[in-house]
């Protein structure tokens, strides 16, 4: 089996067998991609040719390319998936891969926005949709329920119909790994859905809405792309004072900040973001600590 084979068939095996997303899948694929590639320009054309010293070196040439801890350590995860499949697939007589390491993540703090940037955001997306323009309405939908929520972008425009319950304030999320979670919205959020779905996505698609139907569609009718929810938070961004990443993510981190600032249970946040480590919900109590600090700094006359 050759490499780019290999490759194909561990990206079918993590999507179908381990349930990995289409996007870790994805950044899987590109990443041992390059391995392949970089193995193929050294000589290397099999699988037992995938030793430590050659993973070593293909990581020792993207750091020196100016990639970010955060890609090599991804990389890195993904050899090392690799590698361990191949050893209990008996493809390889070893696991070249347990002992490869990649430097530490940069444990940078989140973008938050505050309360009144978000309010000026829901503000100029509500001026467009009074217009009642279909791609206002939905924007306007997207972002309320992007913020009330505290979902992942893919999760977003995964959601059918059937998923959002407007009676109870829920909508059903399909998340990592396939794991299914209730999440709870706000009253600002029904609203927008429901112009949405009444006024909007009637415009938008002609075919008859099912259950099975994507909630939020494009200007074509299609299921909306992540892509296009990434650009209109990104201008949504663009004029916001601050620094850091400008995209949906954005939303999500500053939903669970707010959270925990009003008093919100961190394993009830944790449950909401479907976060399998409460670890990785903890990273939202610094920001708030921060946050907390900087206020005090500004306001308290013996800071």
């Amino acid at each position: 089996m050759d490499l780019h084979q290999t490759v194909d068939e561990f990206a079918s095996y993590l999507a179908l067998e381990r349930g990995f997303s289409d996007h870790t899948v994805r950044s899987y694929r590109s990443d041992l991609a390059q391995l392949v590639d970089f193995a193929e320009t050294h000589g290397a054309s099999e699988l037992d040719d995938l030793d430590l010293e050659l993973l070593r070196d293909w990581l020792w040439r993207a750091s020196q390319d100016g990639l970010a801890r955060s890609t090599l350590a991804r990389r890195a995860a993904a050899v090392r998936s690799l590698t361990s499949w191949l050893a209990s697939t008996k493809a390889t007589a070893t696991d070249a891969g347990t002992r490869l390491k990649a430097p530490k993540s940069e444990h940078h703090l989140p973008r938050v926005l505050t309360r009144e940037q978000i309010e000026d955001i829901l503000g100029r997306v509500s001026e467009r949709a009074e217009t009642g323009d279909a791609v206002a309405l939905r924007d306007l939908a997207i972002v309320e329920l992007l913020y009330a929520s505290a979902m992942r972008v893919s999760e977003l425009t995964g959601l059918g119909i059937a998923d959002i319950d407007l009676g109870r304030l829920t909508v059903r999320v399909l998340g990592k790994g396939s794991k299914e979670r209730v999440v709870p919205f706000g009253i600002p959020a029904k609203r927008a859905v429901e112009a949405y779905l009444d006024t909007a996505r009637p415009q938008l698609v002609a075919e008859y809405p099912t259950a099975a139907s994507p909630l939020f569609v494009g200007a074509r009718g299609k299921r909306l792309s992540s892509r296009t929810v990434y650009e209109l938070i990104s201008r949504l961004l663009a004029t916001v004072p601050g620094s850091g990443p400008a995209g949906p993510h954005t939303l999500r981190h500053t939903a669970a900040t707010h959270l925990l600032d009003g008093g919100a249970d961190l394993r009830a946040v944790q449950e909401m973001l479907g976060h399998a480590s409460l670890g990785t919900t903890q990273l939202y109590t610094h920001v708030s600590t921060e946050r907390l600090k900087d206020s005090y700094r500004t306001a308290h006359p013996r800071a």
